[in-house]
């Protein structure tokens, strides 16, 4: 696949790969090439596994033939960094590094020699802001909940009323595409605790243009809209099961119907 390529970004403590994904047009990656960005990180809090069955999910989908998968890899650049803390994956921990910090606290000041994998994220990202070809359109940390249902996202709060409220449109329409994605448990917060998480810090650091979310997705069940009873998550309905996008056979889950012809305009 020319539109799929994988680099080691950096090593964790205990040398693992720091992997990062670029998933696009080969035409964006020409030098002097104007990109607009997607940036996705998982398992910064390694015990999360839900996280990536939804990165893989995503991973899936940008690579397949389907015709919107086909429009956004013409239109946008997606970064992927699918496991930002492998040590404390390998070591099986459920929140922190092998050195015993939660990632998701140091994105402030990471330290290339505590915090490596996180500071070479970091380092990427503040790059990719500072070059005037680059618009980091969205910044999306996908975590997994072990008491809530449903997914849902955390949002940044800004004294700009308008910046505000253009930041609640993209959880908005996942709930509108996604049945158990739900906005109701969707909230947008500044509290001091999270100051250090890549979502606050990052929606600090960026300009109006761009969007940060934590996407939050349940350990076991969602609650379809109006009705009662939790759906659990099995392996036959997952995100991973086989699709005819994939030139697979079809599972349960279909995606949007939206055509790549309706589609393109509105990623100019």
């Amino acid at each position: 696949m020319d539109y799929f390529f994988r680099e080691q970004l950096g090593q964790s403590v205990q040398q693992r790969k720091l992997d990062l994904l670029t998933i696009t047009s080969p035409d964006n990656l020409r030098e002097g090439a104007e990109q607009k960005v997607v940036f996705i990180t998982g398992r910064v809090h390694p015990g999360e596994t839900p996280s990536s069955f939804v990165c893989q999910g995503i991973i899936d989908f940008l690579v397949s033939q389907h015709p919107i998968a086909c429009v956004l890899r013409e239109y946008l650049v997606f970064k992927i960094a699918p496991m930002l803390n492998p040590d404390g994956v390998y070591l099986g921990n459920y929140r922190c590094s092998l050195m015993g910090f939660d990632l998701n606290r140091h994105w402030l000041d990471p330290s290339p020699w505590v915090h490596p994998t996180l500071h070479g994220v970091k380092q990427l990202i503040v790059q990719m802001y500072n070059d005037p070809k680059t618009s980091l359109e969205f910044y999306i940390d996908i975590h997994a909940h072990s008491t809530m249902m449903n997914g849902f996202m955390y949002g940044n709060i800004f004294e700009d009323e308008e910046r505000f409220q253009r930041q609640a449109i993209f959880p908005k329409l996942l709930c509108q595409n996604a049945e158990d994605f739900s906005y109701s448990s969707t909230s947008f917060n500044r509290d001091a605790v999270k100051a250090g998480t890549g979502r606050r810090f990052l929606g600090g650091l960026l300009d109006h243009t761009s969007y940060c979310y934590t996407l939050e997705v349940s350990f076991y069940s969602y609650i379809i809209s109006g009705t009662t009873a939790a759906v659990p998550y099995t392996e036959e309905a997952c995100i991973l099961s086989p699709h005819p996008a994939l030139g697979q056979p079809s599972s349960s889950r279909e995606y949007p119907s939206l055509t790549g012809q309706e589609l393109g305009p509105q990623l100019r």
